[in-house]
């Protein structure tokens, strides 16, 4: 009697703990149970008397606050100031900028599948349409890239112009102030756009748009500061940079040396209150060529001309760059590719409190208003840059792999190649998604801080993964930079997008999940403000709710993980049905693996957790590969659920899933309180590892999207610069591919025949030749091999250059050693 009782109240404990259920549920269980053990077993009472008290007592506690409070989360609150680590105001500011959104539902263990499906749909307005159809397009056509980044370092005046001309400058400014008021979406599809033609030139058109001036007056400035310096934005008057990167600090606010100084002085003949800078910038974007600087720097007020405080904390401000004691530096030339970049620096730099973003209400306040402001940033520009990389990747590498042939036949036959044109595909695939999905949240008025960072990082990564790729398979012509090369200047640019806007190893290992921990999980931040609180009663009331909260959270999230891990997510619930049923399921069991992970993760480490930056880093990846396969899906919902797009959805979820999976053992593997390791293993993956990589069937399927002609690969890469105009490499290569689809029938007729002995020339024309002798084709099928053997020899010719490089020719009477010296 005793094992099938206990076995009943384990089951209703257990179903209880999956579904969180509030105290008076397990008050209920306590009695309940207590009376079952008494009457059903007949307990004598020297044994039921002790029982029904500890009872008695277990239900005092959880079911009355003041006891609860008083004896068990006055305790718990003094344990956990003592665990925290402490938070510097810089950091409390970061974690408070932005918002939460599809991350706090992965985050929470069950995530809430409509709220994700539920999402717009992203969509161009016609007006945005009409702009990437005309003034893009024709902006794409004016660049030379080679011209650009080899002889003149910069782009030409007829390209500055009408960038100016046609508000490029202008694309989030309102159409009050004379800007384009475009989305997100728009603002990406632009910079993605003109990434496939220029870096030099997305870049001139996206810094301006995220991270500058621009932005900042729009969120944080007066309305007098928004009607000067909009309108003359908006129409490229001012060209504006942000200066924020110092020489010793980095971009580290806690560590600024630039100062401001509060005090008066001279502002345009006129003695007035002010500030007076003193700073030293590098790396700064548009620096060279700007005429208004966005400066950060730590502002003091020792002489009390403001208040009673010194010490007043980050602040932003608008400098003329011809104010007196301003100087522009001489540029830096990043990796070869020559946007307007350099240092700049300030002396004794005087403005008046006008100056100021917000002027004197926003003092201090500036650290959060730049982490929300680079939460857009990040959220759009460099994400927009790597996904063209990888369309241009997708669309031009698969192409000449289908040309290109080595043994008579297309490289894109190799198995070796198709793996890696298979990843090309499939990370795309996964970035486009990621991209679309990011960009509906900040139109729908998001602001998503930790989503941010999960996109800049995973995104430039997969990029780098991307063009490495591209570069194996087309090698020689890959290498070779000269107009004829669509993919040398992406590779030589990919460090610039992985080190800006927070350098990616800073990313991972310390951004995704030290912030994401913070503003995801649906209790921490809670007891964080129980422990800040300075009432000390009212604390132990909110620490109790927070803390009792987490332990609901954490005992839901063990109990889940045990069951969906033993049956690997099939009984839960999924939004959908169809191919992508299981994945939904997949990632319910992840959620809940991760959340109760990360809660295990917290708890053995506690303060320590902020110095296991390899821990953070795997905990950030689950994390971020579950937002990842989360986009993917959305995506493929709304492309209609399409057979054809199959190979890239399975693709990209078995790729995730397995970095999920190795993420999470690698972490159970490595947490130094070695038990809580070994339980964490046997509650994630109670029925053993399920996930591998992507298969050499579902590889070979993506591989051929990128291979032949197919709507699959039109969408995966719609939006970049596409032409079949001959004028540029990218119609020869065009020409090339769609002639390579006509004609691999007849070269496989070709093939056969020169096997069976039926033919026996050796090159392909005079093969073709015999062939049209001996009946084997037509006089049309000739043509066609004609046509694309030249179209062949011009996609594999790569570029040479008569006059380079003379100078470093060695002479015969030169030697070596004098070159050396």
């Amino acid at each position: 009697m005793w094992f099938p009782g206990l076995i009943i109240i384990f089951a209703i404990a257990w179903y209880l703990a999956y579904r969180e259920a509030g105290a008076n549920a397990w008050i209920a269980l306590v009695a309940g149970s207590m009376a079952a053990i008494t009457f059903g077993a007949s307990l004598p009472w020297h044994l039921s008397i002790p029982l029904w008290l500890a009872a008695a007592a277990l239900v005092l506690l959880l079911g009355v606050p003041k006891i609860r409070q008083q004896l068990l989360a006055k305790k718990l609150l003094a344990l956990f100031h003592k665990a925290v680590p402490a938070m510097s105001d810089t950091e409390r500011e970061a974690l408070e900028a932005g918002s939460i959104w599809w991350d706090a539902e992965l985050f929470s263990g069950r995530p809430n599948w409509d709220k994700l499906l539920n999402t717009p749909r992203p969509q161009l307005s016609e007006q945005e349409q009409a702009f990437l159809d005309g003034p893009v397009e024709t902006l794409c056509t004016m660049l030379d890239d080679w011209k650009i980044t080899h002889e003149d370092q910069d782009l030409p005046p007829e390209v500055w112009n009408f960038i100016r001309e046609k508000r490029f400058f202008g694309l989030v400014i309102p159409e009050e102030y004379g800007g384009l008021e475009f989305s997100a979406q728009a603002h990406s599809a632009v910079v993605m756009k003109i990434s496939s033609r220029s870096i030099v030139a997305a870049v001139t058109v996206m810094v301006p748009n995220s991270l500058g001036p621009g932005k900042l007056l729009l969120h944080y400035g007066t309305q007098a500061q928004r009607d000067y310096y909009l309108p003359r934005l908006a129409r490229g008057e001012e060209i504006p940079c942000f200066a924020l990167t110092g020489p010793d600090a980095g971009s580290d606010a806690g560590a600024l040396p630039d100062t401001g100084i509060v005090t008066h002085g001279e502002w345009e003949g006129k003695t007035v209150l002010g500030v007076r800078l003193n700073w030293e910038k590098r790396y700064i974007t548009l620096g060279p060529v700007a005429t208004i600087i966005g400066l950060a720097f730590h502002m003091y007020d020792p002489e009390h001309l403001l208040g009673d405080k010194e010490n007043l904390g980050i602040t932003l401000a608008l400098i003329p760059g011809d104010t007196p004691g301003v100087t522009i530096g001489a540029r830096h030339i990043p990796l070869d590719i020559p946007f307007q970049n350099g240092p700049n620096w300030g002396k004794d730099v005087f403005i008046p409190m006008s100056q100021l973003i917000g002027e004197q209400e926003f003092i201090g306040k500036g650290w959060r208003m730049l982490m929300e402001s680079l939460a857009e940033g990040r959220s759009i520009s460099l994400p927009a840059l790597a996904v063209g990389a990888a369309k241009v990747s997708s669309r031009y590498t698969g192409a000449y792999a289908a040309i290109r042939q080595q043994f008579n036949m297309p490289i894109g036959r190799f198995e070796g190649v198709e793996e890696a044109l298979a990843r090309i595909a499939g990370l795309t695939y996964q970035m486009d998604a990621t991209r679309k999905l990011t960009l509906c949240a900040l139109d729908t008025g998001e602001m998503p801080s930790v989503v941010s960072a999960i996109v800049k990082y995973h995104l430039t990564e997969r990029y780098r993964q991307a063009i490495n790729d591209a570069m194996d398979i087309q090698a020689g012509s890959g290498i070779s930079l000269g107009p004829a090369n669509l993919i040398g200047r992406a590779y030589q640019a990919l460090p610039i997008a992985v080190t800006v806007e927070g350098a990616n190893i800073l990313t991972r290992n310390m951004i995704i999940f030290g912030q994401g921990a913070m503003r995801c999980h649906p209790w921490i931040i809670r007891e964080f403000s129980a422990a800040r609180n300075q009432d000390s009663t009212q604390a132990v009331i909110d620490f109790d709710h927070a803390i009792f909260g987490h332990i609901g959270f954490f005992l839901g999230n063990a109990a889940r993980s045990l069951f969906l891990g033993i049956t690997r997510g099939r009984l839960s619930r999924s939004p959908v049905t169809g191919p992508a049923r299981r994945y939904y399921q997949r990632l319910n069991w992840m959620s809940s693996a991760f959340a109760l992970a990360a809660d295990i993760t917290m708890m053995t480490l506690g303060a320590a957790l902020k110095r296991k930056e390899r821990l953070s880093a795997r905990l950030g990846d689950v994390l971020s590969e579950m937002y990842l396969t989360s986009a993917v899906l959305k995506q493929f919902e709304d492309d209609g659920c399409r057979e054809e797009d199959l190979p890239l959805l399975h693709w990209a979820c078995a790729h995730s899933f397995h970095r999920m999976q190795e993420s999470l053992r690698l972490l159970a593997r490595n947490l130094p309180f070695r038990p809580a390791g070994w339980a964490l293993r046997l509650l994630l993956f109670p029925s053993g590892l399920p996930y591998a990589p992507p298969d050499d069937r579902i590889s070979h399927k993506v591989a051929q999207l990128l291979l032949h002609p197919c709507g699959s690969r039109d969408r995966l890469t719609q939006g970049i610069f596409l032409t079949d105009d001959e004028r540029f490499r990218q119609g020869v290569i065009e020409q090339a591919f769609f002639q390579a689809a006509v004609t691999a029938p007849i070269e496989k007729t070709l093939r056969n025949a020169h096997h069976a002995g039926l033919i026996t020339a050796e090159g392909r024309i005079e093969q073709a030749r015999e062939a049209l002798e001996k009946g084997l084709i037509s006089e049309e099928e000739l043509d066609d091999i004609k046509k694309m053997h030249l179209l062949r020899r011009q996609v594999i010719t790569v570029d040479s250059f008569e006059d380079y490089g003379k100078q470093y020719l060695l002479q015969p009477e030169t030697k070596i050693s004098n070159h050396v010296a």
